[in-house]
This record gives C-alpha cells, structure tokens and sequence, in this order.
C-alpha cells in the first residue's frame, strides 16, 4: 500500500526542481538580453526585437490580409488594334469544320499540342475574379481612345463575328457584311454595366452630338451592338427577353444588334483590346472595316468629341470617294461612246 508522505515528498521534490528550471531559464534569458544590449549602438533598437519587427517587416501585415495595391492609370492608345487582314463572312464561326482525318492529324502533331499545352496553361493561371478585381480601377477603363484617328494605311481591320441579329434571331448572320461599306460605331459589351459603359459614348442622352452627326449622314454612318455571351444559361435569358429588347431598340438598328455565342478567341480579345469582359468597348470603323478609333470603360468629355469628329471625318472621306469613283466612271463612259461614234 503506498505511504502517503512519501507522495507528498516526491511531489515536493519535483516542484522544486521545476522552480530550479525556471529559475536557471530567466537567469539566462536575462545574461543574454544584457549581453545582446551592450553590444548594440547606443539609442537603437537591437535587431529581432518585437519593436523592429513591427517597424520594419511586412510579412505579418502580408500573413493578415493587408495587400498592396498598385495604382493603374489608363493610357492613350499608341498603336492601332486589330488584324492585319481584312475579314470575310464565314470567319469565327466557332463551329469546328474539320474532317475527322484532320482532327486526328491535329491530335498526334506534337506542335499543335504544344499550343494547345499553352493555351491551356494561360486559361489555368488566369484568377477566376480577375477581371472584377480590376474594375477597382477608373472603374475597369483598360486604355484612353486615341486623340486622332489612325491613319488608313496603318490602320488593322475588325475580325468577322458570328451571331444572331433581333431581325432575325432564328438564323445567325456575320458582322462583316453589315459593317462593309459604311462608317459603323461598333459597340461591344457583355453585360448590363458594360452596356451602360458604351452608352455613355453613344448614348442620346449622353452623347447627343454623335447622334446629330449620323442622322447628317444620311444612313453613311450607323451604329452596331455586338453583345457578346458565351455563357449558355446568359444567352438562353437573352434569347428569351429579346421582344422587350427589340420594344427598346428602334426598328432599323435591328439588324445591326448582334449575338455572339462563340467563336471569340483569346487571340481576337488581344487583338482588338476586349481584355475585360466586365467593360464596354467603342471601335469606330470604316468603309473597309478597319478600326481607326477606340475606347472603353467610361467615356470623358474629350472622348466623346473625339469620337464625333471621327465619324464626321470619316464621312467627309466616304463622299469625297463617292464623289472621285463617280467622276472617273463618268470619263470612262465618255470616252468609250467618243470611241463608239468615232
């Protein structure tokens, strides 16, 4: 039977050998703090400290969530945007036409793989909220519109899409037709702030000059809503809220209102500066598509001037055209019944 007192003697024993520990610790712990003390300078904080860590290291503030923002500040646009061939109607289709042959060739050639491999890896590494995350800045404007146009010979040509009008949203049609041979103020967006976006530059209410300049025209010039939606369930809505759509578009523009499911590549979005699907974007084309002006997010007070005199520019140079094709076919035909009678 255990002796109580010797229980009582033990537990003595061991909690003064534990007081000796502790004891022998904070005589230590004090040596080198008096120790680490006169080596410092005089004044300073020595290094490890809990005052210099709080002072000069980021990583804790980092570990609690505090990120550094950098700040973004848009840019006029320096170089043109597009392609460097014109378009033609049965481009970006999104449909894949290949034979099975071809799509076998295409599965064993290692170069082919090694793009997809790539292209792969780009969608992976994207962050999912990326494009939210970059609204944060002048509210998502990824560049400033060009101050003039750019010149027709430097200028790039706007990709065919492929898509359903609200004239006829049982058969899909492409853009370049529409857009061939007249002055077009292309809007492109994909959803209702990106839409609200590009009202600010072609709005009535927002924008009326640019309104007044079309209707001078007389139907050279028009406008062109591209609404871009690749998710299924979004288009689906779409499709089914297309007669209020079509109660608040006026009637002639509905040819000119576009669909797009598919068919809009990584390559075409860096190609023509739709980087942010969340943002609306303004491309002014002409006669042969191409794109010689831009802009996206919110427009300011000089955009939208700039954009006004594009469109009046553009016009001036269609009917000067019109004008010179006019007078070279009248001679022509002069010359040819001078021959005839002669």
């Amino acid at each position: 039977m255990l002796n109580p007192r010797r229980i009582l003697i033990s537990q003595s024993v061991l909690d003064s050998s534990l007081c000796l520990l502790c004891s022998s610790y904070r005589v230590s712990l004090a040596l080198r703090r008096t120790v680490s003390n006169a080596s410092s300078p005089a004044g300073k904080t020595p290094v490890g400290s809990p005052r210099d860590k709080k002072d000069t290291v980021e990583g804790p503030a980092l570990a609690l969530g505090e990120k550094t923002e950098e700040k973004f500040t848009p840019k006029p646009l320096a170089r043109p945007l597009g392609f460097p061939n014109p378009p033609k109607a049965g481009q970006n289709v999104g449909v894949d036409t290949r034979t099975w042959r071809q799509r076998r060739e295409d599965f064993f050639d290692y170069h082919k793989h090694l793009e997809r491999r790539k292209l792969l890896a780009k969608k992976i590494s994207t962050p999912y909220f990326r494009e939210w995350t970059n609204m944060r800045h002048h509210k998502g404007k990824t560049f400033l519109s060009n101050p003039k146009l750019f010149r027709a010979d430097r200028a790039l040509y706007f990709p065919n899409l492929h898509g359903k009008t609200l004239l006829s949203p049982r058969r899909s049609t492409d853009t370049t037709p529409v857009l061939q041979g007249k002055i077009s103020v292309v809007g492109v967006f994909s959803s209702t702030w990106a839409e609200r976006q590009v009202q600010t530059f072609v709005g009535e209410t927002q924008n009326p000059e640019l309104g007044v300049a079309i209707r001078e025209s007389g139907g050279v010039a028009g406008r062109v809503d591209v609404n871009v939606e690749e998710n299924a369930l979004k288009a689906a809505l779409i499709r089914l809220f297309m007669p209020s759509i079509r109660r608040e578009i006026p009637r002639e523009r509905h040819g000119r209102y576009f669909v797009v499911r598919r068919g809009i590549s990584e390559e075409i979005r860096d190609a023509i500066g739709f980087l942010n699907g969340k943002v609306g974007y303004v491309y002014l084309l002409d006669g042969e598509c191409r794109i010689r002006w831009a802009g996206s997010g919110r427009a300011g007070g000089e955009e939208k001037e700039g954009l006004v005199r594009g469109v009046r520019r553009l016009v001036d140079e269609w009917r000067r055209r019109r004008e010179e094709g006019a007078v070279v076919s009248g001679d022509a035909d002069g010359k040819v019944k001078a021959m005839a009678s002669a």
